[in-house]
């Protein structure tokens, strides 16, 4: 049985499916590592360092800690285009990464951040970069071209006096993770079925009296307890919080007829993300202002997703989306369509009164996972609608994977 059909109470019981994965995961993984040294081999680098804990999630599927893990630089993979990879892990705890077909070879790493090597940090990252460089030398084949994701000068010094050049390990991540196989996307409805139910009982619990971080609590139960990881955020707001947007939720209690608008940014079974935004009223209807404005934000993202085509230019994708009211400009959301994976991730397309200043060039392709934006504020009542929705590119255009029913009562 599918999470993403029949009602809640079905869903709830294809639960079980999390307990095995619902695809070959060994394949993922096998596909995910061939993605990244395909762009190694592009920019002709030896090979790749990766600290965030997302791109290692990515290129090895071994976790320990993620959230802990990201505050510091305890923890990262070394990919040889050419060569092993090799998990430098937080601690000898190698159980943690038993039968991932991926990780050739296990390490613990010389921590060298200030927290826990203290005075000896210098010592410590010398001992680290002797190790890196040696392994560029060994598989790079003369070609000391080293990507890097993220790393303090602490880690790059010793690393550029030892002869490694350093580049950018992020472009390579991104272009890596930006195309889905048909085994990721089934990872990924899975998350978004996860989601899906949280929300469900959000809007159960929903009423008079309930404060907004209680509330917000319930999509994080659900998630935890259907074998999701974490959420990014905390955007979920009510009534007057929710103009202008990007407040995270509080203490504030939920009134009756308080418009509630939020944002899952959730990582769900498998690590994979299910971002989507949608906006309800406590109460029994929206006032004549909440369905204006909430039709203006349906109508922008019900636009945005139609046009949506492999072969269209980050350019033109950004000159043919709704033209947001005046009214509603300058409180319009960030950007207009961003990817989806692990993360939030590559590419995020720009309004087309920003593109001149932080657009780029880039082109849609199928099989890409996206998110379509919108956030419509309203001055006059100081209320605001956040929609989102996410999409799958194919052949015929964009193909929504997000069902949980939008307010086409409101409409």
């Amino acid at each position: 049985m599918s999470l993403s059909s029949g009602n809640v109470a079905a869903r709830q019981h294809g639960a079980m499916e999390f307990s095995e994965a619902p695809v070959d995961i060994d394949q993922v993984r096998r596909y995910r590592l061939e993605r990244i040294r395909e762009q190694l081999r592009k920019h002709d680098y030896a090979g790749i360092l990766l600290f965030d804990q997302v791109n290692c999630r990515y290129a090895c599927d071994a976790t320990n800690m993620q959230i802990w893990c990201s505050h510091y630089e305890t923890r990262c993979v070394f990919v040889a285009t050419d060569g092993p990879l090799i998990l430098f892990d937080y601690g000898n705890y190698p159980h943690l990464s038993e039968g991932i077909p991926t990780i050739d070879e296990y390490r613990l790493h010389s921590s060298f951040y200030y927290f826990t090597a203290g005075s000896r940090t210098s010592e410590k990252a010398e001992n680290f970069a002797d190790q890196i460089s040696d392994l560029v030398n060994t598989y790079g084949a003369g070609n000391k071209r080293l990507a890097i994701d993220r790393l303090s000068y602490t880690g790059c010094k010793p690393l550029v006096d030892r002869g490694v050049t350093i580049h950018d390990g992020l472009e390579v991540l991104e272009m890596a993770r930006v195309i889905k196989s048909k085994e990721e996307l089934v990872l990924m409805q899975h998350a978004i079925d996860v989601c899906e139910i949280g929300m469900g009982k959000m809007r159960d619990a929903m009423e008079p009296g309930i404060t907004e971080n209680a509330l917000w609590a319930k999509l994080h139960e659900a998630n935890i307890s259907l074998g999701g990881e974490w959420i990014e955020t905390r955007l979920l707001s009510s009534g007057p919080r929710t103009f202008p947007w990007f407040r995270e939720c509080s203490m504030r209690v939920i009134e009756r007829d308080d418009i509630v608008s939020f944002d899952t940014d959730l990582i769900g079974p498998y690590g994979y993300c299910a971002d989507m935004s949608r906006s309800w009223v406590c109460g029994d209807k929206p006032s004549s202002e909440q369905r204006r404005i909430y039709a203006h934000a349906y109508e922008q993202i019900q636009h945005n997703v139609a046009m949506l085509k492999p072969g269209m230019t980050f350019r033109d994708v950004s000159e043919s989306a709704w033209k947001i009211p005046a009214e509603f400009a300058a409180n319009k959301y960030s950007s207009l369509i961003h990817g989806v994976g692990l993360a939030d991730e590559y590419p995020s397309l720009k309004h087309a009164d920003k593109y001149a200043m932080n657009g780029y060039d880039g082109v849609i392709e199928e099989n890409m996972t996206l998110c379509v934006e919108s956030y419509v504020g309203s001055e006059k009542s100081g209320e605001g609608v956040k929609l989102e929705e996410q999409v799958l590119i194919t052949k015929q255009g964009a193909k929504l994977m997000s069902s949980y029913p939008m307010e086409l009562d409101w409409l």
